[in-house]
C-alpha cells in the first residue's frame, strides 16, 4: 500500500516527538492514501510554517495491520464512535494521551467536520446527530502512526519538492 505525508520539508527520520497532541487521532504521524490530500497538507503547511511544500511517499505492507500491533480501524464514513473519539482527541481538557493504539485509520476531520464537533460540544447536536449530519460527506481517510513499533512498518520511497 501506497500512503502520502505532506510537509513543508523533507523527512529523513519520523520523530514523534514533533507532532502535535491535539490532533484527531492525537499526537503521531500522519498519512493518507490520497495525494491530493497530501499535496493540499503540504502547501498548507508551507504557507503557515514556511519551508517548501514536499510530497514524501511511504509503502506499508498491509499484512502488517494484522500483526501483533493494536489497531484500531473506523468505518470510511463518519460514524459517532469516530466522531467522539476525534473529540476526545481534540479536546485540550484531556492532558494524557485516550488511547494506547500503534495505528488508528479513518476519515480525516476536515473544517465541515469541525463545525459538527462544535454543534456537538455545545449541545446542539447529539453525537448521533452530529455523525448523521456528516453521513453525505466524503471524508479523506488518514493513517496514524503513534509508536516507533508501528513506524517500523513504513518505509520511505521518495520525496519530492512541489
Amino acid at each position: 500500500m501506497i500512503l502520502y505525508h505532506g510537509s513543508n520539508t523533507d523527512i529523513d527520520v519520523i520523530d514523534l516527538t514533533k507532532g502535535l497532541r491535539y490532533k484527531d487521532f492525537g499526537k503521531g504521524f500522519y498519512l493518507t492514501p490520497d495525494k491530493n490530500t497530501a499535496i493540499s497538507m503540504a502547501k498548507k503547511k508551507a504557507r503557515l510554517f514556511d519551508g517548501t511544500a514536499t510530497l514524501i511517499t511511504y509503502e506499508m505492507d498491509e499484512i502488517a495491520l494484522q500483526s501483533d500491533l493494536n489497531v484500531k480501524i473506523f468505518p470510511e464514513k463518519a460514524c459517532v464512535e469516530w466522531l467522539l473519539f476525534v473529540d476526545a482527541n481534540r479536546d485540550r481538557k484531556n492532558i494524557l494521551p485516550i488511547h494506547d493504539y500503534d495505528i488508528v485509520i479513518g476519515p480525516i476531520a476536515d473544517d465541515g467536520v469541525v463545525l459538527q464537533l462544535t454543534n456537538f460540544r455545545e449541545g446542539i447536536y447529539s453525537p448521533e446527530q452530529a455523525a448523521q449530519q456528516l453521513q453525505d460527506r466524503f471524508l479523506d481517510q488518514q493513517y496514524f502512526f503513534g509508536t516507533e513499533k508501528a513506524l517500523s512498518l513504513l518505509h520511505k520511497i521518495k520525496s519530492q519538492i512541489l
